[in-house]
Formats: C-alpha cells, sequence, structure tokens
C-alpha cells in the first residue's frame, strides 16, 4: 500500500491511497476458506462446498470489505503518524476519483479531499475586556420566591362557604340515569360554564346544586375526573347532575413562620424572619449567578471567535457537512447558515487549543459533581430545592448510566474549564443591571 499527500494550499490537501494485490490477497484467501468451513449450501456437505462456488458468491463482498478496511486503516494511520490535524472526516475527491469496477480491477487508488486545521495562535491579556452583569434583586423576585415556598407548604383547609377556587367534595347523582358517585371532588375554577359556576359560589355545606354535567365539564379527561371513571366510559355521558355538598377546602399557604423554616430548612437551621429574608436573598443570587455565567460565557465565546482571526476550509467544510447530516439539509441551507457553524467550528478549535496549551483535564469526580449539580436543577423545576448530598448523589447515579449524558458533560465540563481559564487572564468588568434589562439581551 502506498499514501501520497499533496498540499493544495494552507487548508486543503488530497490524500492518495494505491492498494495493490499484495496487500489484500492473503486476507481476502483466509476470509474465503472460513466461509468455506462454515457455509451451509443444499447440496454439499458442511466443509465441502467447491472453492469456485465459494468465491462466486462471496468473493466481491469480502474484496470490497478488506479493501474499504485497508483504506480506512491507512487514513488513520497516515493522519496519526505524520500529525496531520484535520477538520471533519476525509471524503472523497470528486474529481480525481475514478469508478472503481471490483469483477476486473487487481490494483485499486482511491482519493480524498481533506480540509487541514489552521494553526492558532492564542494571546490573552488584561486589556481583553467582557462585563459580568449582575441581576439586581429587587422586593417583586424576593416576594414571588417567598410566595412560591409558602403555595409549596400549603395545604387544604375546611372551610364553610365557596368564595372562587375551592375544592368541593359531595355526593354526585344522575337525575335520570344509575350514576351514582358518593365522594366526588370538583374544583370550582375548572367548571367551564359561567352560569353553573355562580350556582356554587356561595353555597355551603349540604346545599345541592343540580346542573348540566355537559355544559360543566367539556372535556372528557375533567368528566373521567369528577364521576371516578375512565375517559372511554364518559362518551355517553350527559344529561342533569344533582350535587350535594358535605365538605368545602381551601389551599391556604403556609404562613411565614418557625414552622414553615424549619420545613424547608430543617430545624433549628433559620431562627428569625431576618435569617430567612437573607436565605431567600442568598438562593436568588444562587439561581441568579447560573443566568449571568451563561450570558459571561457566551460573551467569552464572542469576544474570542472575532478577537482571534484565523481562516477555515470552508468549501471542504460545506461539502462534509451536507455528507454527514445525509440530506437532512440542502446544499442551499448549509450556504445560508454556514456563518454560524463556522462560528461554532472557530470556538470548538479555540477551545481544543486552550485545552492542548493549558493542559486543562477533566476528572471523574468533576462529571459527578456536574451530575449532582443537573439533578439538583431538575428537581427544583419541582420545588424540590432540599435534597440532601445523598439524595443527590443516589440520583444522580442514574444520569452516569447514560453514556450519552456522560459525554455530553464531559463536553461541558471542558468548556467551563476554558471558560474559566479565560476569565483569569483578561479583565471581566462586574455590572449590576435589573432583570428586565437582562432579559433583552435574550430577546435580540
Amino acid at each position: 500500500m502506498n499514501i501520497t499527500r499533496e498540499t493544495i494550499d494552507e487548508l486543503n490537501a488530497v490524500l492518495k491511497i494505491q492498494i495493490s494485490k499484495e496487500d489484500y490477497a492473503e486476507k481476502v484467501e483466509s476470509t474465503l476458506n472460513d466461509y468455506k468451513k462454515k457455509a451451509r449450501i443444499d447440496g454439499f456437505r458442511p466443509g465441502k462446498v467447491p472453492t469456485g462456488l465459494v468465491k462466486k458468491m462471496y468473493g466481491k463482498p469480502v474484496l470490497i470489505e478488506e479493501v474499504n478496511k485497508l483504506v480506512l486503516d491507512g487514513i488513520n494511520n497516515h493522519i496519526k503518524e505524520e500529525k496531520v490535524n484535520i477538520l471533519g472526516e476525509p471524503l472523497p475527491n470528486e474529481e480525481l476519483q475514478k469508478e472503481i469496477d471490483w469483477d476486473t480491477q487487481s490494483d485499486f487508488e482511491f482519493v480524498f479531499d481533506l480540509g487541514l486545521a489552521p494553526a492558532i495562535e492564542i494571546k490573552l491579556s488584561k486589556r481583553d475586556k467582557v462585563t459580568l452583569y449582575n441581576i439586581a434583586i429587587d422586593q417583586d423576585m424576593k416576594d414571588g420566591f417567598i410566595q412560591n415556598q409558602t403555595r409549596r407548604f400549603g395545604e387544604f383547609v375546611k372551610v364553610d362557604t365557596i368564595e372562587e377556587n375551592e375544592r368541593v367534595t359531595g355526593k354526585l347523582e344522575q337525575i335520570d340515569g344509575e350514576i351514582v358517585v358518593e365522594d366526588s371532588i370538583i374544583s370550582v375554577d375548572s367548571i367551564k360554564d359561567e352560569e353553573i359556576t355562580k350556582q356554587f359560589i356561595g353555597a355551603k355545606v349540604e346545599d345541592i346544586i343540580d346542573f348540566d354535567i355537559r355544559k360543566a365539564f367539556t372535556e372528557d379527561y375533567q368528566l373521567a375526573s369528577v364521576l371516578g371513571m375512565k375517559k372511554e366510559e364518559t362518551e355517553d355521558v350527559n344529561g342533569t347532575f344533582r350535587f350535594t355538598i358535605s365538605e368545602i377546602t381551601r389551599f391556604q399557604n403556609a404562613e411565614v413562620n418557625q414552622e414553615l423554616f424549619d420545613k424547608i430548612y430543617g430545624e433549628g437551621v433559620v431562627n428569625s424572619e431576618e435569617e430567612y429574608n437573607n436565605k431567600v436573598i442568598a438562593e436568588i443570587s444562587g439561581n441568579l449567578i447560573k443566568d449571568t455565567n451563561y450570558k459571561l460565557s457566551l460573551d467569552i465565546k464572542e469576544k474570542l471567535v472575532n478577537k482571534i482571526q484565523f481562516n477555515l476550509p470552508e468549501n471542504f467544510l460545506k461539502r462534509w457537512l451536507h455528507a454527514m447530516n445525509e440530506g437532512k439539509f440542502t446544499m442551499e441551507q448549509i450556504e445560508k447558515e454556514f456563518p454560524l457553524f463556522a462560528e461554532d467550528f472557530k470556538w470548538q478549535m479555540i477551545k481544543d487549543t486552550i485545552i492542548k496549551e493549558q493542559e486543562l483535564k477533566v476528572e471523574d469526580k468533576d462529571i459527578i459533581e456536574l451530575a449532582k449539580e443537573i439533578t439538583a436543577s431538575q428537581f427544583a423545576q419541582y420545588g424540590m430545592f432540599d435534597l440532601t448530598d445523598e439524595q443527590l448523589t443516589q440520583f444522580s447515579s442514574e444520569i452516569l448510566k447514560n453514556q450519552e449524558q456522560v459525554k455530553k458533560m464531559y463536553e461541558r465540563a471542558y468548556e467551563d474549564k476554558v471558560v474559566a481559564y479565560v476569565k483569569d487572564a483578561i479583565k471581566v468588568e462586574e455590572k449590576e443591571i435589573s432583570r428586565e434589562e437582562f432579559g433583552k439581551f435574550f430577546q435580540q
């Protein structure tokens, strides 16, 4: 096998791989002998199939497979041994690659285009500046946070009269039918008909309300909930129903007191309203830091991509994107979106250069901590903020079983380390802005 590389320019090269019969003949013969031993063909005993018949049936696909293996190994070994820094993957040359006749040829030539990565020089100093935008915590944010916590630990309490959105329990019976539900539960705010809603408002325990069930609950799933049935069982349910109220409950937020503090943070951790307010501010700040750091990472990316100028093998990369996406994008779409692709390519190359030059490493403990952080964020979406480290470790172990997730976490961890390095190398100026001003950054 003979491999030659011709440099077209600083960003493009052509790789030629010439394969002769002696490169693959022995391997092909060995593979066909194995086929002969294992082949099961009608009319022949196992291991007694004629060699000519085996070659006729399997010779061509075996030849193609072995030659392709040689080509792939040749490309990989050449790139590794010659330390060729490429972008994307080699692509067949559309002009120089000749059509191959696997039936008649014994020698083969394969021609590939290579996109070469340019050399990158990264020089950062305190003259390079980015802004870290700190979001000011206002009263509305504190009130909203406290309201979420008091709602989270709230509960239903019994009341005498329906005022607005109470939950009502009672006996529900079909007047001209056989359906009877002893303990049906109706949320007043789920009633779709305004006139029926008015019948409930002001009602008390033991009051009786007659109403059209289909006007009150227009969706089958709502009707199923009220009647305690499966959704498919409600298709033919209609008519007037009588509801006799046995209990009225209203959801009431928890009061801001020591009992609430103990429920949220554990007994004795927070012992006054002042300490609670400080804890609220700290938690809001912790949540906002994620947003401000995300904005900072975007600005650092933009800063470096604009500062560190280098060219890319654009025509090659457009072809490679088209080939790798297997028809998901047309060449016209790739042409239109290429500036965004190019920005991502450049940022990836800048990151890789910093990682290599600064010898940045991501260790297993970094991934474990990141998995716990992701787990905590997922639980926080459901209002669960106080998981113990033991619980986070237990739940995050499920994430670590997903190899695709682990791969993404490694990528994120490396990017975090690159951003941290850049923050130390340049000047970060802090500026406090309102939440509304910060939000405008993401509306453009």
